[in-house]
């Protein structure tokens, strides 16, 4: 009979945010599989469960998911756990639970610890709709692209790069609601609010220390632009004589409305 997976969220700083679900399986489980043993043996031993642990990180991801598969299909209970949080979630465990499901084994996931979420909650900004995007990305283009989103965006951050990373956000738009949370369910946890200049400017003169989730509120969409003025300017240009493509650009130059959009306009509604 085959066995199966157990993905095990374990708490992201306070230990005694673990649920009795999670010990449970934790003590049930023929093999622990874990980024650290050494700090997974410091939570087992908190509540004196006794498992074989076995070491599962991002550099043995393959090797490791294969012999796992191999454990479970001979009838083993494998738990999967990270250093904190929920696995696969910015944690390895994305291949071993693919390759479980292409192998019919069962996975089960328990519900836990998440910063993401605790993070989200605490930054009291839109949670209706939201994205998670891991770590935010060091490329400006990519943190650009990042910060655009409608949805309130949750990401983790180097507490290196928050103040280099709200820059970026404050000179796209320094009123957009942000949350810096810091050490969450920590001794020294700490919620900042305020608007991306503001938060730029604080962590400019003194980078936080720990672990940092951040919060951005949703990027407004941008104003509709009217394009009746620049477009009888078009009209005019046309009216004597120059080629439409050519008087659209004249126009986009003076005005900054887009040459393209102009001619789209004009082309669609020539009179």
């Amino acid at each position: 009979m085959s066995g199966k997976l157990i993905v095990c969220p374990t708490p992201i700083g306070n230990l005694e945010d673990i649920t009795l679900r999670v010990l449970a399986a934790l003590r049930e489980a023929d093999v622990v599989a874990c980024e650290d043993t050494r700090r997974t043996r410091v939570l087992l031993e908190r509540y004196g469960v006794s498992a074989k642990l076995l070491s599962y990180h991002e550099h043995n991801e393959k090797a490791r998911s294969a012999e796992l598969v191999k454990r479970m299909h001979a009838g083993e209970t494998v738990a999967l756990v990270s250093d904190a949080g929920m696995p696969l979630v910015s944690d390895p465990g994305f291949v071993l639970v693919r390759a479980c499901v292409a192998a019919g084994l069962a996975v089960e996931v328990l519900p836990g610890p998440s910063a993401a979420l605790a993070a989200l909650v605490a930054s009291a900004l839109p949670a209706d709709r939201w994205r998670f995007a891991g770590f935010l990305p060091r490329k400006r283009a990519e943190l650009e692209g990042a910060f655009s989103t409608p949805e309130t965006l949750v990401a983790f951050e180097s507490p290196r790069r928050v103040a280099a990373s709200l820059a970026v956000l404050a000179e796209l738009d320094p009123e957009r609601q942000v949350a810096v949370c810091r050490e969450l369910t920590k001794i020294h946890e700490e919620v900042v609010r305020g608007t991306a200049a503001e938060l730029a400017g604080r962590y400019a003169e003194e980078p936080p220390k720990g672990e940092v989730a951040l919060v951005v509120g949703p990027a407004q969409p941008p104003a509709a632009v009217d394009l009746t003025p620049a477009l009888d300017a078009v009209r005019r240009l046309v009216q004597s004589g120059a080629k439409p493509r050519v008087a659209a650009g004249v126009v986009a130059e003076l005005t900054g409305t887009g040459a393209n959009e102009l001619y789209r306009a004009l082309t669609a509604d020539p009179s």
